[in-house]
C-alpha cells in the first residue's frame, strides 16, 4: 500500500470532534500491515482531535479532515474557513482559554504547515512518522 486517503466534513455539532477521532481510528485500522503501534495511533488521534477542535473553535465552526497514509508517514490535514494561522501562545493555566493544543501538535508532528486556500480559509497540516 503506497497511499490511502479519507476525507470527512464536520459542522458545528457537539459530536464533530468525536466523529473525527472515530473516523481516524477506523482509517488507521484499515491500513493493514504493517499496522501502527498503539502509541503511534493514539498520537495521530490526538493530533486530529486538537486540529479539529481548533478549527471548530477558531476557524469558523466547520472543518474538512483529510488523512493520508504513506509508507513512512501519516498526514493529517484540516481545512477551515478562517485565514488566521494558529498562534503559539502561553497556555492559560487558570482561565481555561487554551493555548496547549498548537504547541503540542508541533511537538508531536515531524512537520507542520499552514497554507492559505485559494477559495479562502486555510489548511493546517501535520505530518507524523508511522513508526515512533
Amino acid at each position: 500500500m503506497d497511499t490511502m486517503s479519507v476525507n470527512g466534513e464536520a459542522g458545528p455539532s457537539a459530536t464533530a470532534v468525536a466523529d473525527a477521532r472515530d473516523a481516524t481510528r477506523a482509517f488507521l485500522e484499515a491500513l493493514g500491515q504493517p499496522g501502527l503501534a498503539p502509541a503511534t495511533a493514539d498520537t495521530v488521534v490526538l493530533v486530529v482531535s486538537e486540529l479539529a477542535t481548533n478549527a471548530l473553535r477558531h476557524g469558523g465552526g466547520t472543518f474538512t479532515l483529510r488523512l493520508t497514509a504513506r509508507p513512512d508517514t501519516i498526514e493529517v490535514a484540516v481545512d477551515d474557513a478562517s485565514p488566521q494561522a494558529p498562534l503559539m501562545r502561553t497556555p492559560d493555566l487558570n482561565g481555561g482559554t487554551g493555548g496547549f493544543g498548537w504547541p503540542m501538535v508541533n511537538r508531536l508532528a515531524h512537520t507542520t504547515a499552514v497554507t492559505p486556500r485559494p477559495a479562502g480559509g486555510k489548511t493546517v497540516r501535520a505530518v507524523l512518522a508511522r513508526a515512533q
